[in-house]
């Protein structure tokens, strides 16, 4: 099946746009607390509003990173849909039986080791494999904790 990647990404650049088009709007459109004597300023919409104008940003930078000169007709191998089922598996692995079943930062962190390791244990040189797997060990477990912190402190969320 022939690939055009740059006509891929402007297509995804798209949707992205209009995707963050339409978080910027609800976030903006989103009611206020002004009622309950809140600072305008602390809407709840605010970072919706600019996780909507990031992701439109993005969005550009994608379209102008699709070089169609360059583009080369390709086929869509068998390791790019085996890599798109083991990524997607993984998620919902992480989704139904991680989250819940242990503290989220444990399960973040088992995720972030298993994703990252499967997708790049393979490029590394046989030498250096256990170093990598410390490297990769340590920003998961850093990741993990840092987005518990943020959530449970930061954005006051309980997380499972």
């Amino acid at each position: 099946m022939p690939f055009d990647s740059a006509r891929a990404d402007r297509m995804t650049a798209f949707v992205f746009f209009a995707l963050g088009a339409a978080m910027t709007w609800g976030g903006y459109v989103m009611d206020r607390l002004e009622f309950r004597q809140i600072h305008p300023a602390s809407i709840p919409g605010l970072l919706p509003m600019f996780l909507g104008v990031a992701l439109m940003l993005c969005a550009v930078l994608l379209y102008l990173g699709a070089r169609t000169d360059h583009a080369v007709e390709t086929a869509v191998s068998e390791e790019s849909w085996s890599d798109f089922a083991i990524a997607g598996g993984w998620s919902v692995f992480y989704a139904l039986v991680l989250v819940g079943n242990m503290p989220f930062a444990v399960a973040t962190a088992i995720y972030l080791v298993g994703f990252t390791g499967w997708f790049l244990w393979h490029e590394q040189h046989p030498a250096k494999k256990w170093k990598f797997a410390l490297v990769v060990a340590v920003f998961s477990v850093t990741t993990a904790v840092a987005i518990s912190s943020l959530f449970r402190y930061g954005f006051l969320v309980r997380l499972p």
